[in-house]
């Protein structure tokens, strides 16, 4: 496919990328002083900064591209990994940060370091780093790197390599608070965008009314039957959990901007705020891709849904407003997971071998920024022999990897009573056979087929994994000290910070997520 762009387009798009590294670079020279610290921000984000920058961390290309063709093959199924996620969201803001922000860790591996060792803290260093690698960097640039390949009429790698460029510049420069600022603005521009093109295509279509008719009943089912191969009710209500727990509350791209909240009420709050934003992510993310269904449904596939409606309905200026929100989602996924990785990198694999200065820190995370990018283009170049699509790509990746570190982190959370001994055959048994299940199911080994849907195999071995922490923690005695570890209400109460007010927001979240589940049923 190949959009023919105005000049007015080109405009918009070269306008959108003066502003883009204005913002980004701007924070560089506005504060030093609190720019020393590349990986948290200063630790002085509000919860509406924190909010924006999950949500243009999260609005990657799989979401803008990816959601749009399951709306075109399956309707709103696809809806559940939005309204579901609040859930986890919750649980990040309300039992996770707690114990984050009172341990003062900076990176998941610490996190695991206090709770069962060096050997938990060991593992997850190199896991996180393949996640970030793999998970946030390669899928994204793969996908993004096709779809402006396409649209611009260049090669696969020429595309990755600009995409890389720009994200890198900013981010190794302004370190997270410029990932921050930049993700705010762009958050703006993928809203406004996809709001725009929702209302087109229902226009085109002749209102809700004629929308409703126009598409199959079973589109509008959330949850599909037993037997529906895709996405039956079984591998959302018991697949998506797994992914959930490990992507809103142990990811280190995720967990890292409200780690850098100012306190844990701005930090909980920037949480419920994008949980509240997950309500109109469908109505304008998945919704297009079921109005291409009924516009263009014997010219148009899944994968290319979000194009086709871009260039059939877009006029020109919006038309590079809309390719400007699909930049903006590529920048804004790769930029915060080369500060993830650099974070990481920096401060539990250098920072180990050789103590360093803050300013020395800020140096060398700027080179690790670099060389994760240099490697994520590689990572892109592999996934595009997978032959998979974007969001069969990156969501399975996430489900296959999620279960170890989900059951390790809700067994530190959640069970004072669970040892290192547990965790670490979990971690790194679990973790093994995790990798190389990911790695057979992404390659379609031994043939296509063979592997079960990415969400019924990540339960699988999400439960058996479970059963050895069970096990393996019934059987063994308990560590000496673990008790001592702080329990929810205690973490709360020493932080001084009331939740009663922010519950019933969250409430009130719950009552209008049952209403639209209701709508849908």
């Amino acid at each position: 496919m190949h959009i023919a762009l105005d000049r007015i387009d080109i405009i918009v798009l070269a306008l959108y990328g003066v502003i883009l590294m204005l913002t980004g670079f701007y924070l560089n020279n506005k504060s030093k002083s609190n720019d020393a610290d590349i990986f948290l921000g200063g630790k002085s984000l509000k919860w509406w900064q924190i909010g924006f920058s999950l949500f243009s961390a999260n609005a990657g290309p799989t979401m803008l591209i990816g959601f749009a063709g399951i709306g075109f093959s399956q309707g709103v199924v696809g809806s559940n990994f939005e309204w579901l996620a609040w859930i986890f969201i919750m649980l990040l803001a309300m039992f996770f940060l707690p114990h984050y922000l009172a341990t003062k860790v900076s990176t998941m591996p610490q996190f695991l370091r206090l709770r069962f060792g060096q050997k938990s803290y060991n593992f997850l260093i190199i896991y996180s780093l393949i996640s970030i690698l793999f998970v946030w960097l390669g899928s994204a640039l793969y996908a993004g790197g096709l779809i402006l390949s396409q649209i611009f009429n260049c090669s696969l790698m020429t595309a990755i390599i600009v995409i890389t460029a720009i994200a890198t510049s900013f981010t190794a420069v302004g370190g997270l608070k410029a990932v921050v600022r930049t993700g705010i603005f762009q958050s703006i521009i993928i809203i406004l965008s996809s709001i725009t093109l929702t209302y087109l295509g229902l226009r085109e279509i002749g209102g809700v009314k004629s929308f409703v008719k126009a598409v199959p009943d079973n589109y509008w089912k959330l949850f599909r039957p037993a037997s529906d191969p895709e996405y039956s009710w079984i591998a959302i209500v018991l697949g998506y959990p797994v992914v959930g727990i490990y992507y809103w509350c142990a990811d280190q791209t995720i967990v890292q901007k409200v780690l850098a909240a100012k306190n844990i009420k701005q930090g909980q709050y920037g949480a419920l705020f994008l949980a509240f934003l997950k309500i109109i992510m469908p109505l304008i993310f998945i919704f297009p891709g079921i109005m291409c269904y009924v516009l263009y449904k014997d010219t148009a596939q899944s994968d290319n849904a979000y194009m086709t409606l871009v260039e059939n309905l877009m006029p020109h200026g919006l038309m590079g407003l809309c390719l400007a929100a699909i930049i903006a989602a590529l920048i804004d996924t790769v930029s915060s997971a080369l500060n993830s990785f650099s974070t990481v990198f920096t401060l539990d694999v250098v920072g180990r071998i050789k103590p360093m200065t803050v300013l020395a820190n800020r140096k060398m995370g700027k080179w690790i920024t670099v060389a994760a990018a240099l490697m994520a283009i590689g990572v892109a170049y592999l996934f595009s022999r997978s032959g998979k699509g974007f969001f069969e790509l990156t969501q399975g990746l996430v489900s296959i990897l999620a279960p170890p570190l989900s059951v390790a982190f809700l067994a530190g959370i959640f069970w004072k009573r669970v040892g290192s001994r547990a965790i670490e055959t979990v971690l790194y048994g679990g973790g093994a056979i995790c990798l190389v299940v990911g790695l057979c199911h992404v390659l379609n080994y031994p043939y296509p087929g063979f592997w079960p849907h990415f969400l019924i195999l990540s339960v699988y071995l999400f439960v058996g994994l479970c059963l050895v922490v069970v096990i393996m923690t019934l059987l063994t005695k308990p560590v000496p000290g673990g008790h001592t570890f702080p329990s929810i209400l205690e973490t709360n109460i020493n932080a001084g910070h009331r939740t009663t007010k922010v519950w019933l927001w969250w409430l009130l979240l719950a009552v209008i997520m049952t209403i639209i589940y209701f709508i849908f049923r």
